[in-house]
């Protein structure tokens, strides 16, 4: 009678996360908020689906086994969870942004509810993982003027346009991990990609006769399925040294939806050719004591054969480099300030598309974290401070701090009670 009612109570348990999970995640659908020029090209702003603690060591996640942590980068971490325990991690965050060109300078600031996710064991060697988080982000509102010439009358005539875009794509998952052989752990991923981004463009001209405005229209609609692979081995060394490394991978992807062109009237419709890049990332972790923590990533992409309004000529080849550190003064102490986490990292990429038509410099992260454990040293309160750059002022640059923080919370779930 006592097993039954405990049973009875974890399902429940489950039942109330798996209901928190889709009503926050219908939440966060409707929070995903930006203003850049840099999210009207390709499928907007692709985000770092990373947790807050692996922000704040520069991105460094392929590797990354921890306890504390659900790290849906790469789905082969979920073995590590704690037998006896579920967890559930809230992330948002906000970010101040500054553009600047040779001529003008401007700022903006957005908030985000950034992902929802949980972890918890099926076994002791299979962990699951579910989640919401955000893919693509799209938002912006800017114009431009400038003039054309007519050859006929040698004349100059005056324009103005102005961009408009928002929406964004979204993407669920679900994952499995399975440990092998005591230092092997094989993961997939299976996600469920929707939403849509809408863009808009007008030409306006000057007061000058039998010129009408242009009115152009393109809208991605996304309803699709995509899967990831994930595999780390990982071994300790004389108990006090642990690695870990770990490997990531996409096959490239075809992207169902509808897709519809507008120019003026004329409505084109179900334009066919979008994909999404193949994708390869390896990464490695080195811990000594359970107190220092350092890693490396690299990921690459194949945008530059991935579709786009069924071109290849427009997206461009990625890659990432990403290098970060964590330290815990006492991780076994009764003090609190030996518990505290701190964290920092770095981090290089490029764009994956071109600016007209021209490869845009390498983008650059610098970060810092600290987590916070609760006193029972389950739960971790983290946060993340990242400065970066985008592009060159001699098109558009975006220098931007983004504060991203989480809590995670980690409670004992799955236990049996002594009678």
């Amino acid at each position: 009678m006592g097993n039954s009612r405990q049973i009875l109570m974890q399902y429940r348990k489950l039942f109330f996360a798996a209901i928190l999970l889709i009503f926050s995640a219908q939440f966060a659908a409707s929070q995903n908020n930006t203003n850049s020029p840099y999210t009207r090209f390709g499928y907007g702003d692709i985000t770092e689906c990373t947790a807050t603690e692996l922000r704040g060591m520069g991105g460094i996640s392929i590797a990354n086994r921890s306890l504390n942590t659900i790290n849906s980068v790469n789905p082969a971490s979920y073995s590590s969870v704690d037998s006896l325990t579920f967890m559930f991690d809230l992330g948002a965050s906000a970010r101040f942004s500054r553009f600047s060109d040779k001529n003008n300078a401007s700022s903006t600031f957005n908030g985000n509810l950034d992902y929802l996710t949980m972890r918890f064991p099926v076994t002791k060697w299979l962990g699951f993982s579910a989640g919401m988080q955000p893919f693509s982000l799209v938002g912006y509102n800017f114009s431009q003027k400038g003039s054309l010439s007519i050859p006929e009358t040698n004349k100059k005539i005056g324009y103005q346009q102005s961009f408009n875009g928002s929406g964004g794509i979204s993407q669920v998952y679900a994952g499995l991990s399975v440990n092998l052989l005591n230092h092997v752990s094989l993961g997939a991923n299976a996600y469920y990609i929707f939403g849509d981004a809408n863009h808009y463009a007008i030409q306006s001209f000057d007061n000058t006769n039998g010129f009408n405005p242009s009115y152009y229209n393109k809208r991605i609609k996304v309803n699709d399925f995509k899967l990831r692979y994930g595999v780390q081995v990982y071994n300790t060394f004389a108990d006090k040294h642990n690695v870990t490394l770990g490997l990531i991978y996409e096959n490239k992807n075809r992207l169902n939806g509808e897709f519809t062109a507008t120019l003026n009237n004329d409505t084109i419709n179900n334009i066919s050719g979008f994909e999404l890049p193949g994708t390869f990332g390896a990464g490695i972790t080195y811990t000594y004591n359970k107190k220092l923590t350092v890693g490396f990533d690299y990921v690459q992409q194949g945008w530059n054969d991935a579709l786009f309004f069924g071109k290849t000529d427009t997206l461009v080849n990625t890659s990432k480099y990403a290098v970060g550190l964590e330290y815990i003064p006492n991780p076994t102490s009764l003090k609190y300030s030996d518990l505290i986490r701190y964290r920092v990292g770095f981090c290089t990429s490029n764009q994956y598309y071109k600016v007209d038509n021209v490869l845009q410099p390498r983008n650059f992260i610098v970060s810092a974290g600290i987590g916070f454990p609760t006193r029972t040293g389950k739960s971790i309160l983290n946060f993340a401070l990242e400065y970066g750059k985008i592009g060159s002022v001699n098109r558009l640059r975006e220098d931007y701090l983004k504060l991203t923080f989480s809590t995670s919370i980690n409670e004992f779930w799955f236990f049996k009670p002594k009678l």
